[in-house]
């Protein structure tokens, strides 16, 4: 009588898995044998265990307990492939930046007017405000050993063309012993309420820089910073030209500018260099100034 007691209660104890399995689980055990716990993809299945006999319950328990093991490693091989798969891609894949920085020489026509340098013609390939028709075309030469960097989303005006509200950066060059360029474009709705206007409809060139100077410096610029301007004439298009000399700025002790207004924006052409750099390079730099157009 005992011995069927004890039976029965065996029986009893492993045909019911809610409170008999569960309960003898750990709570870390429970949690990786658990594969919807790491992987939601893989949930996992509920036995139905409807056993008459201690051995058969045994038996039936065991076999679901390792088939829930084999696909919680079956599912866990398979995120884990996937994870490497995608990392082997992203590892092969060029980063832009990788593939736009290479010599400019090597994919830019020679200038026409002096081969030591070559020509960079802007097109609606090239940025997003010309994508947008919020610029117009512009152009200008440059050593053929420099490079074209990279511009930041955030910095390119991509996020808010057509109608920026502040100025962003078109597209920047550099070459490490010489200096670096950029063309930043400005809304003329910034500096004037007048639709398409010229540049001295929106003043002088000490007006233009008073307003736009912090993006030549990149921090800040002062009047006494300013060495010389200049405005030139080509064709219809008025341009105003600085140079300055800026101790304290962040793109350079030494800049030069050009700036002109065309349709719905000023451009403003920027050339820095250090001291060092300034020694070297500042006649190729008035040159790439010079050579400036819209």
């Amino acid at each position: 009588m005992a011995t069927t007691t004890s039976s029965s209660s065996l029986s009893h104890k492993f045909s019911n898995p809610s409170t008999s399995y569960s309960s003898s689980s750990s709570s870390s055990a429970s949690r990786f044998s658990n594969p919807s716990l790491l992987f939601p993809s893989c949930p996992p299945e509920q036995p139905n265990i409807l056993a008459s006999s201690s051995s058969s319950s045994i038996k039936l328990l065991m076999t679901t307990h390792q088939e829930q093991t084999r696909k919680q490693f079956t599912c866990r091989r398979d995120f884990l492939t996937g994870i490497a798969l995608g990392s082997v891609v992203l590892l092969q894949e060029p980063s832009i930046s990788e593939a736009r920085e290479v010599e400019v020489g090597s994919f830019l026509p020679p200038s026409p007017s002096d081969s030591s340098f070559v020509v960079f013609k802007a097109t609606a390939k090239d940025t997003p405000a010309l994508r947008a028709g919020n610029v117009q075309p512009y152009e200008f030469i440059l050593p053929p050993n420099w490079k074209q960097l990279r511009i930041a989303n955030i910095l390119s005006g991509n996020y808010c063309q057509p109608k920026c509200a502040e100025p962003w950066v078109e597209v920047k060059f550099e070459n490490e012993k010489q200096g670096k360029v950029q063309v930043v474009a400005s809304p003329l709705i910034r500096l004037t309420n007048k639709p398409n206007a010229t540049i001295e409809d929106i003043g002088s060139p000490d007006k233009l820089i008073a307003s736009l100077g912090s993006f030549v410096t990149g921090n800040t610029l002062d009047p006494d910073e300013v060495l010389q301007t200049s405005v030139e004439k080509h064709g219809d298009q008025t341009y105003y030209t600085y140079e300055l000399e800026t101790p304290l700025a962040l793109t350079g002790s030494h800049n030069l500018a050009k700036a002109t207004a065309k349709g719905n924006t000023v451009i403003l052409f920027v050339a820095s260099a250090s001291d060092k750099q300034w020694q070297t390079s500042q006649k190729t730099l008035k040159a790439m100034v010079d050579s400036f157009q819209v």
